[in-house]
């Protein structure tokens, strides 16, 4: 057996990737909404992305690791084959997952020769009572978070009005609430720059957990939902829902500042209002391309209908508090 085989032991013979299934979101999830860090208790220290190298019989294998926490000091731990997603590892490669419960303040986890210890930032691998390889705790940012305007911009929110919107809304003093604020000014061809946050739901489960969208020009919703760790469908963060999944699930842990970056091109339309030609965009989810020149071959529900002419930005409320910040858009 090799050194490799012995430290995955856990992963492979765990719970399989394809058949984690979350309960649907109930009331009292609500109790556990955090939305400040300091206040959001020990699993949310524990959870996150961590990065490092295994020793093999051929040296080393960059790995990566997501850890989501669950509720009740419950995780599911998700290993990943040549680094984090979008950072080496990428949809099709090997992935596999493991359920962990935390006790005084680790999470251990050890099946045959195999043994796992996450703590104090760190995940411990070691086979046969040999440490094989640690990952560190790392805490991704989007290449442009906080990305300023340039001068042909229109600024939507920069964190001080809501005049631009309808049913706009500021909370914490500075941030922009995902309350079915629409923009006021209608657009069609455009780049768009915005960023959100998430708030931490361990105990929330699917659409329940840090749910919004925003819907470009109205009419094609990109999903916005603390999928973490998730395999990335159309109903999860980055997927265009009912039309395309995200290239990698690209979504950082709840309480994460996360960008879209989206390149559109609408509809077209004749002169009797026949549609020629689909709408098109091109997205990158903290600086990592997700969706490619993707045809839209019809709308989104839960706002307005395609149509020929220019329509609003709109950012979907489902009841969770889901933020956004430093949002604007250039017209092409």
């Amino acid at each position: 057996m090799t050194y490799k085989y012995s430290f995955f032991a856990a992963l492979l013979i765990a719970i399989p990737f394809s058949a984690l299934s979350f309960p649907a979101y109930a009331a009292d999830n609500r109790e556990t909404t955090f939305t400040d860090p300091t206040d959001a208790g020990p699993d949310f220290g524990l959870q996150g992305e961590y990065k490092g190298t295994i020793e093999t019989k051929d040296g080393e294998d960059e790995f990566g690791a997501q850890v989501i926490a669950l509720g009740n000091g419950t995780f599911n731990v998700v290993g990943y084959y040549g680094g984090l997603p979008g950072d080496g590892w990428k949809r099709g490669d090997e992935q596999k997952s493991v359920e962990g419960k935390a006790a005084n303040g680790a999470i251990a986890v050890q099946i045959e020769n195999s043994d796992i210890v996450i703590s104090d930032g760190k995940i411990t691998i070691t086979v046969d009572g040999e440490t094989r390889g640690t990952l560190t705790k790392t805490d991704r940012q989007s290449p442009t978070i906080g990305e300023k305007p340039p001068a042909d911009a229109i600024v939507l929110f920069d964190g001080t009005s809501v005049d631009q919107f309808d049913n706009g809304q500021i909370v914490d003093g500075k941030w922009l609430a995902a309350t079915n604020v629409a923009t006021k000014q209608k657009f069609g061809d455009h780049h768009l720059h915005i960023e959100f946050r998430t708030p931490f739901m361990p105990t929330a489960r699917g659409q329940g957990r840090g749910n919004s969208g925003v819907y470009v020009q109205g009419r094609y919703e990109v999903q916005v939902l603390d999928s973490f760790g998730l395999k990335g469908a159309n109903n999860e963060c980055g997927g265009i829902y009912t039309i395309a999944e995200p290239i990698v699930n690209m979504c950082l842990p709840p309480l994460s500042w996360q960008t879209y970056d989206m390149d559109f091109t609408a509809a077209r339309y004749d002169d009797d209002g026949k549609k020629t030609a689909n709408a098109r965009v091109t997205i990158r989810q903290n600086g990592v391309l997700i969706h490619d020149d993707l045809e839209l071959p019809h709308g989104t529900p839960g706002y307005h209908a395609e149509g020929p002419e220019p329509d609003s930005i709109f950012l979907q409320n489902h009841g969770n508090p889901v933020v956004f910040r430093n949002f604007w858009v250039v017209s092409k």
